[in-house]
């Protein structure tokens, strides 16, 4: 006899039943999000270890002294092998991801700034190449920092250290580079940057968080880009990717006591227990901590080696693949397990193959890939569509069959002209009153049933037109009270593209919160 509403083993066979409808996170068919490692011995080791540490609450290190002694151990761990060995300076703290790592990267330069120019009314700004992660935008945002981005070389994705150093003045708090970019894998030039950024006591940092446990690990001699270079003052990198650790788990490394306690909040002010945290959250699981820590003691660095072998393997043999498609290219020299394919505008137009149409042929074999848009930079030039491909050990198994799904995708959409964003937003536009010019302000004040009519116009929840060409699944992606998400994704992004961003960004709102809405009526 229990107090529950429900039988365990019923509530844990509806939770499967849901997790059936996801993307696989195991065998190499999802590239992006997850990070396979191929050993299931490790899945369970790290499950075993944040079962351990379930009650704990990693808000307090002196209660939980678990909690210290793991978090010394991963920092001391990811230390060694960013470029920081041997160097006590170098201090870190554990986060919830590459997100907050970043956030807190910018609140510290924020911080440390405004500490040097006390009472100066002037907006501090962030400098950064265009391809930098979407999570400094949101940290501008949060801050009240102003986000100066350079743009980056369209053909290469990698922005030049002159271009950078144009734009420093006595109001930069911090200058970021990436080790490498997500978008398209590029290595930007840290070691020149730095040579920059040292000599004006200007911060910078490295956004290794997508890469930093895969590169600390290849097998390939590359410039210098880690806290072995002497002007770089934070980094991160995020252990539930590359570090095969699950979600959610970073490190974030700063080069100096004084510097990284800028990091910190804390106050005495109320009359509760006194609150220091070295994080954006307060209470938070130990989980995630454990298991990179477990993880870490059981592979040691030559079990890292090993796995990133195994990935760097298969990454080899899939650029080879689509070096080999007429059609298709990869964009610049990428570095690390991850690169970006773009359409090859050198061959015959109905020669060329559209990466987002060939992301959906793949999609529909069962192998997902992640589109990226297109960019017009500030000085014109425009970066290309892409289909971002992230390698994992585990695709060194799959590799044959990868290969040939993406071969046959590319041989079915061959020629197929991309989807015209431009022309889909004039269609749509015709069936809404004020046509384009109203489309174009909609932006402004657009309530949520607003928001949400325009959404089913375009297709994109369920009950819609379909008007941008996507077709829906049978429910595999609905959650809420509005139905499913578009099974063919090329539409989707070409709307993206074509849309004004203040409305893009409003919809899309809109769509991820419908989405997760409870039904109608529930």
């Amino acid at each position: 006899m229990n107090d529950f509403r429900r039988e365990a083993s019923e509530i844990l066979a509806e939770l499967e039943a849901m997790r059936a409808l996801d993307a696989p996170t195991h065998g190499g068919r999802v590239l992006s999000y997850v990070y396979d490692s191929g050993l299931a011995e490790l899945d369970e080791l790290a499950a075993g270890a944040a079962r351990l540490v379930q009650p704990v609450n990693g808000l307090d290190p002196t209660t939980f002294t678990s909690v210290a002694a793991m978090e010394a151990g991963v920092v001391g761990f990811a230390r060694r092998v960013l470029g920081g060995a041997g160097d006590d300076a170098i201090v870190g703290s554990v986060t919830s991801g590459g997100t907050e790592s970043c956030l807190l990267a910018v609140k510290s330069a924020r911080d440390l700034w405004r500490s040097v120019r006390a009472g100066s009314p002037r907006v501090p700004r962030i400098v950064a190449p265009v391809t930098v992660h979407a999570a400094f935008h949101k940290a501008a945002e949060y801050f009240g920092l102003e986000l100066d981005l350079v743009p980056v070389d369209p053909v290469t994705g990698v922005v030049a250290a002159a271009a950078i150093e144009e734009r420093l003045g006595d109001d930069v708090a911090l200058v970021v580079v990436s080790a490498p970019s997500y978008p398209f894998a590029s290595l930007d030039p840290v070691a020149d940057v730095a040579a920059i950024t040292g000599p004006r006591g200007i911060a910078l940092h490295v956004d290794a968080c997508i890469g930093g446990f895969a590169l600390a690990f290849w097998p390939d001699e590359l410039p210098a880009w880690d806290l072995s270079v002497p002007g770089v003052t934070s980094l991160s990198a995020d252990l539930h990717k590359y570090g095969y650790a699950p979600k959610g788990v970073s490190v974030l490394l700063t080069r100096g006591r004084d510097r990284q306690r800028f990091q910190y909040f804390a106050t005495t002010a109320w009359p509760g227990y006194p609150v220091v945290n070295p994080t954006l959250t307060g209470s938070k699981p130990a989980g995630p901590l454990a298991a990179a820590w477990a993880i870490i003691e059981a592979l040691g660095e030559a079990g890292f080696t090993r796995l990133t072998a195994q990935a760097t393997r298969a990454t080899e043999a899939l650029r080879e693949v689509v070096d080999g498609i007429e059609g298709l290219r990869i964009v610049g020299s990428p570095t690390g397990p991850l690169f970006a394919v773009a359409t090859d505008e050198s061959v015959a137009v109905d020669r060329r193959v559209d990466p987002h149409h060939w992301a959906d042929a793949a999609r529909a074999s069962g192998w997902h890939l992640q589109l990226q848009p297109a960019l017009t930079q500030a000085d014109g030039t425009r970066l290309p569509h892409t289909t971002h491909l992230t390698v994992t050990p585990v695709t060194e198994a799959v590799v044959g069959e990868l290969s040939s799904a993406l071969v046959a995708a590319a041989d079915a959409v061959r020629g197929v002209p991309p989807v015209d964003g431009q022309a889909l937003v004039a269609g749509l536009a015709e069936t809404l009153p004020g046509g384009l010019d109203a489309l174009a302000g909609a932006s402004a004040g657009l309530d949520s049933d607003s928001a949400a009519g325009l959404l089913r116009a375009f297709g994109l929840l369920g009950g819609g037109s379909a008007a941008a060409g996507a077709s829906f699944t049978d429910g595999a992606g609905a959650s809420g009270g509005d139905g499913a998400l578009p099974d063919r994704l090329a539409p989707v992004l070409a709307l993206v593209g074509a849309l004004p961003p203040r409305l893009t960004e409003r919809l899309l709102v809109e769509l991820l919160a419908r989405v997760v809405e409870p039904a109608a009526g529930s």
